[in-house]
């Protein structure tokens, strides 16, 4: 999770003088972050999204180009159905080439052939400042550290593309880069693995449910199947997509697929029963991974805290985390009592997942403990590979329907404001927005996730409606970076959530300033990790003028205009509740977290400050209304959580949207009234 937070005094919630033994991290291999996700939707499959019906036999070659006709070709020349090479590249893919460039988990090409010893190798870390998951000053700050491993001290699971090479005679450069003998090596390891199984390369894409179940090298049964079954629902549907690189791809539905899932009892993975401490649906594949509660001796511990959630406080939010490391320099680091924690893990290459963190306890992940008190953290499985970081349909999938599990458990509403991005977790003072958390960042696709999740970002009214959420095209929209690589240098051109901010209606026009990262005035910039002039897909903004193909909306209290052409919009017309200074009042103070008025706390448990952001809601602004809620903070400095308080306050905030970020602010300070005319 790049970037860091560290709160002030006012809201340290342990003696600062206590976690005095957590000043290095165990060595661990590789960087570790917090980040975290959710669940699928069958009813409302993206890979259906501009689905056509080619002219092909049912598992024959489509018309297309030329990444089309790599598939058909290599599913000839091993004798894996079409259907088959394509429905696993799907799950992998989205079947992108990604330029070359490594996945979170070190996987390449269209068939995600994994190199993770090349990947970590080319993959410079693009965090900026230190961490403090909890959000105060409990606990010293530490630097994320990074180790390239040795190719044997890498799962067979990160190492696919060495055996694709083996079998095609292709170089692994070639393998990496070039998406058609990428296809061909992904074709190769299918057959090997229906071969490995005993079983004839049958033109019947069902007796393949074994070597699909196998191919992204799952070690438990549960996993492979959930793996498998994805697969498979994507043939049965069909999907059509146009790449990043422009290739046009269908995969015609196969409604008459029946996969022989007995294939399964022969890849001789286990299959343990289901701890019952684990919290997730049935239809994802979850583990019981605990995080330590463990006392140190001068009321010090970790790394989390017992909790009654949602008894003791209500659960707003889910936050999702890219890890910034390895699956399993992650497990063992969120093993470590002098760590952080977080509640889920998930792998990118399967959509597995662990469990840490029982959900009534509270993980340290979100640098802002307000949220970190209310909302469940899912770190998804990244490597440091700028500059083309990209995640598996597997991951996305899995991810879906864990979150829309927990937003019924929790009735969390499917929106931006409680379906955070650890990126728009608010800092809690000035002091602490500069070292703000940046992950999951702008290549994550909110677009795609939120139609897995069954909540798809659409137009809900006209122009007359008062707000747009912003909706760029995630393939084709891909605005300049910096920093991936090296400071200042362009990142590859790749697909993007976010659309910039000028503070005119024009691309020449300056970028609009943020005050709280840059206290002097200078700019924003271009950085991957610079969210000061950034709105992202799913976010909500009321519409503060237009002119020609530009739309400007208030954000961080001044206007600012983004590129909304017609003929190819990166946002929608939408109608809400907005927020807006009540009448006589200049400015509006606006708050990183909603912490009660000093009245509200009782003997014994120290007054929190509330101090305002560097910002400031001006007279003629409004913002999208996210939530009510009351002042609350939780006081947790025991390790006996007997000794823990929730202070409730009678001051109610409403929670904006205000800038890349969340804010709040006071409900006695503004009016509440419809977007719109």
């Amino acid at each position: 999770m790049p970037g860091s937070a560290q709160d002030s005094a006012h809201d340290s919630n342990r003696p600062a003088s206590g976690p005095s033994r957590r000043t290095t991290v165990r060595a661990a291999g590789a960087a570790a972050s917090a980040a975290f996700l959710l669940p699928i939707v069958s009813a409302a499959p993206a890979a259906r999204a501009d689905q056509s019906a080619p002219d092909a036999a049912p598992d024959g070659p489509a018309r297309g180009g030329e990444l089309q006709r790599a598939f058909a070709a290599a599913a000839t020349e091993y004798g894996v159905p079409l259907s088959v090479l394509l429905g696993v590249a799907y799950l992998q893919s989205r079947w992108d080439g990604h330029g070359g460039a490594p996945s979170v988990t070190a996987g390449y090409g269209p068939m995600h052939l994994t190199d993770a010893q090349t990947a970590l190798s080319r993959a410079p870390h693009h965090s900026e400042g230190t961490e403090d998951a909890r959000g105060d000053l409990a606990r010293p700050l530490r630097v994320p550290r990074t180790a390239v491993p040795e190719p044997r001290q890498l799962p067979a699971r990160l190492r696919t593309l060495g055996r694709a090479a083996q079998l095609t005679g292709l170089s692994a450069e070639t393998l990496r880069t070039d998406a058609t003998a990428n296809v061909r090596g992904g074709a190769a390891l299918l057959a090997a693995g229906q071969k490995r199984l005993g079983l004839p390369l049958s033109e019947d894409p069902g007796d393949w449910y074994g070597a699909v179940a196998a191919y992204p090298g799952t070690d438990d049964a549960t996993a492979a199947r959930v793996f498998a079954d994805d697969v498979y629902e994507v043939i049965r549907e069909g999907a059509a997509r146009t790449t990043g690189e422009g290739e046009r791809v269908v995969l015609r539905a196969r409604p008459d697929v029946s996969p022989d899932r007995r294939q399964l009892r022969a890849l001789g993975l286990p299959s343990p029963a289901r701890d019952p401490r684990v919290e997730a649906p049935e239809n994802v594949s979850c583990e019981w991974i605990p995080a330590p509660y463990e006392q140190f001796g001068d009321n010090d511990y970790g790394n989390h805290d017992l909790g009654n959630r949602p008894k003791s406080q209500r659960i707003d939010y889910i936050v999702i985390h890219d890890t910034e490391g390895s699956w399993d320099t992650t497990i063992k680091l969120v093993q470590d009592p002098t760590y952080v924690s977080w509640q889920y893990t998930l792998r990118s290459a399967d959509g597995h997942i662990a469990q840490h963190v029982p959900l009534k306890d509270v993980a340290w992940h979100a640098g802002n403990w307000y949220v970190n008190a209310k909302s469940i953290g899912l770190e998804h499985e990244g490597f440091l590979t700028a500059p083309d970081a990209w995640y598996t349909e597997a991951m996305y999938r899995a991810s879906a329907r864990l979150v829309r599990y927990l937003a019924r458990r929790f009735d969390i509403p499917l929106d931006r404001q409680h379906i955070l991005g650890h990126d728009t977790v608010p800092g809690t003072t000035a002091a602490t927005i500069r070292g703000m958390h940046t992950d999951p960042g702008p290549y994550w696709d909110w677009a795609h996730y939120f139609t897995l999740l069954g909540a798809p970002f659409r137009r809900t009214a006209g122009a007359s409606g008062g707000l747009v959420t912003i909706r760029p095209d995630y393939d084709t929209h891909q605005p300049v970076y910096t920093g991936c690589d090296q400071p200042g240098q362009p990142c590859a051109p790749h697909g993007s959530s976010a659309v910039r901010l000028h503070t005119a209606p024009g691309e020449d026009a300056p970028l609009v300033k943020d005050i709280g990262l840059r206290p002097d005035g200078a700019d924003s910039t271009t950085g991957v990790n610079d969210t000061g002039a950034r709105a992202t897909t799913g976010q909500q903004f009321a519409v503060a003028g237009r002119e020609g193909d530009w739309t400007a909306i208030w954000y961080l209290g001044q206007r600012a205009w983004f590129h909304n052409p017609g003929r190819r919009p990166t946002a929608v017309h939408a109608k809400g509740l907005v927020v807006t200074p009540r009448a006589g009042t200049g400015e509006v103070p606006v708050y990183g977290r909603a912490y009660p008025e000093p009245e509200a706390y009782p003997e014994g448990v120290p007054v929190q400050a509330v101090s305002p952001l560097p910002y400031k809601l001006l007279a003629g602004q409004s913002y999208p209304l996210g939530l009510r809620t009351p002042g609350e903070y939780l006081w947790a400095t025991t390790f006996d959580p007997a000794g823990h308080k929730v202070v409730r306050g009678k001051d109610v905030y409403y929670q904006i949207q205000f800038g890349h970020r969340v804010a709040f602010v006071r409900a006695a300070d503004v009016s509440v009234r419809r977007s719109g005319k």
